[in-house]
């Protein structure tokens, strides 16, 4: 009998020719996709992203493989090539992604925000619940020294 085959990962579904085109992608990022993984690296969300990830055929700007999230920037290309973002994107998501997509100027006009949208989708994927608001004492169900509501 043969050598038992290993399942397929993620990491491995890249074509050889999408793992060359990522490479030559991280190392001349554009200013804008520097600007946010100035935000990104080093798991300051608190989830590790990789850069210029390739994924099948295709390579998305920034893939944090747990929780399943891509985050894009869409410079003007993008608007000639809505129809191949869509195609991108299906993909994605039959992988079990989330896709986030962000304008190319955003990290320089808005990069708290950006981040923070970000940080909530991956809070959301996390299946994190979030912290409860306790009523302020007086309002709400609850009311002071024992009275009832």
């Amino acid at each position: 009998m043969g050598a038992l085959r290993q399942p397929m990962t993620m990491q491995n579904q890249a074509t050889p020719k999408a793992r060359v085109n990522a490479r030559t992608l991280r190392r001349g990022m554009t200013d804008a996709e520097r600007k946010l993984w100035s935000g990104l690296r080093g798991e300051q969300l608190g989830s590790k992203f990789r850069r210029q990830h390739p994924l099948g055929h295709f390579i998305a700007d920034f893939a944090c493989l747990d929780p399943k999230l891509i985050v894009e920037l869409d410079g003007s290309q993008h608007a000639d090539n809505q129809s191949y973002d869509q195609v991108r994107d299906a993909f994605f998501t039959a992988q079990g992604f989330s896709v986030l997509r962000f304008p190319s100027n955003a990290p320089f006009q808005n990069l708290d925000g950006v981040l923070s949208a970000i940080h909530h989708q991956l809070t959301m994927l996390a299946g994190a619940a979030p912290i409860p608001a306790f009523p302020q004492r007086g309002k709400g169900p609850y009311t002071a020294k024992g009275e009832n509501p």
